[in-house]
This record gives C-alpha cells, sequence and structure tokens, in this order.
C-alpha cells in the first residue's frame, strides 16, 4: 500500500515557490481583520503560560453545551485587545516573536480542505492570498521544504489535539450522563453575548479539562 499522502510534499512546495511569498511585517495577520484567534496546542501554551500566565482564554466558538448548560472548547488561544489585536503586539511588531506560538511560524502556510466560492472541495494552502506580504519572491527548495515540513506537522498536531478532544468528551458526558444540547447553546451564547450571563467552560488541555469561568 502507498504512504505517499494524498497533498504529496512536492506539490506543496511547487505552490509555496511559484508563489514566492514574503513577510513585509504589515501586522494584519495578528489583528481581527484577519484572524478570528491564535490557536494554541498543548506545547505553545505551556511556553505561552511561562511567558504571561493572563495572556490565555479559552478558544472562541465551542464545539459543545450539555444539558447543564457548561461548555466545551478544544483549547485555550491567545487573548486579545479591545481594537481585536494579538495581545503581544505593540507598534505592529510582536513582543514575543522568537517564542510565539506555532501557527504563528507556519502563517500563511496552511494544509485545510475546504470550499471555495462555487462549493468545490480542494486543498487550501495559502491564507489571505494576495491581500498581505510580497509574492514573486525567489525562494530555495531546502527554505519551501522546511515550510511543508513544519506546516504539515501543525496541521498533524492540531488533528490529533481535535480527535483528542472529541474522545474526551465522549468520555466524560457517558460517566456523567451528559449530552450535547444545542437550544441549551445558543440560549445561553445569545445571553453571554447580551452580557446577561457568564459562562462555565471546560477548556481540554494536556489530556483532560481545566475549568474556566467566562464574564459577560
Amino acid at each position: 500500500m502507498s504512504t505517499e499522502p494524498k497533498f504529496p510534499n512536492s506539490e506543496f512546495v511547487g505552490i509555496i515557490k511559484e508563489l514566492g511569498f514574503r513577510c513585509e511585517f504589515c501586522a494584519r495577520c495578528c489583528t481581527k481583520e484577519f484572524n478570528d484567534h491564535v490557536f494554541l496546542l498543548d506545547a505553545d501554551l505551556e511556553l505561552i503560560r511561562q511567558i504571561d500566565p493572563d495572556a490565555v482564554t479559552p478558544a472562541p466558538t465551542p464545539e459543545f453545551c450539555d444539558q447543564k448548560g457548561n461548555f466545551y472548547v478544544s483549547g485555550y488561544a491567545l487573548r486579545t485587545k479591545p481594537d481585536g489585536s494579538c495581545v503581544f503586539l505593540e507598534n505592529k511588531r510582536c513582543k514575543i516573536y522568537d517564542n510565539r506560538p506555532t501557527i504563528c511560524r507556519v502563517y500563511p502556510y496552511m494544509l485545510h480542505q475546504e470550499a471555495d466560492e462555487f462549493g468545490k472541495v480542494d486543498w487550501r494552502q495559502i491564507s489571505g492570498l494576495n491581500e498581505h506580504g510580497r509574492y514573486n519572491s525567489k525562494i530555495e527548495d531546502s527554505e519551501c521544504e522546511a515550510i511543508v515540513r513544519e506546516t504539515r506537522a501543525y496541521e498533524e498536531a492540531y488533528l490529533k489535539q481535535m480527535i483528542d478532544f472529541f474522545g474526551a468528551v465522549i468520555t466524560h458526558f457517558r460517566k456523567n450522563n451528559l449530552k450535547n444540547v444545542q437550544r441549551i447553546y445558543d440560549r445561553k451564547m445569545r445571553e453571554f453575548l447580551k452580557g446577561e450571563c457568564g459562562l462555565e467552560v471546560f477548556v481540554y488541555c494536556k489530556g483532560g479539562f481545566e475549568k474556566q469561568k467566562l464574564k459577560p
């Protein structure tokens, strides 16, 4: 049986080389204009908590809500400022650049399958294409290959964390006789966004859940 991935490294290398993307430090990817949130893998979370424990928050849009009104989310994210920019962004520069999270290191490269405007599902390799950065730069094969390895490693780690999260939710729900209730999810989220209530969120972390309380 062939072990060649359905989207081979050679094809990804070719796309990176053809586009020739170079960051110009516009910092737009660090703002609400481009990205909803910076999701943290467990390894990222450990490092960020060493730098600033208050810089993390449960990732937005929890995946589940039980009949008791408790929410469940697959991990943490970086906090944002009131204007939606990253908590570590200062004068268009990252204050923790050398220790930035994995997704920040691989951005704008992606390996997601998404539908285009016509509904056709295909691989998405670049985020924010033609909306930031410089293109048509010369990138050596060795650098392209390094980008591919790092991007694929991130995507695999992210998928593993998501799979483990779903498994942990199933185990937790069965053990405690819980179930996901969409109408409670919708009602509680509306109340929270209106400032009428707080939320109790179980955040998946290091194989278990950490209970956090979010103020409205």
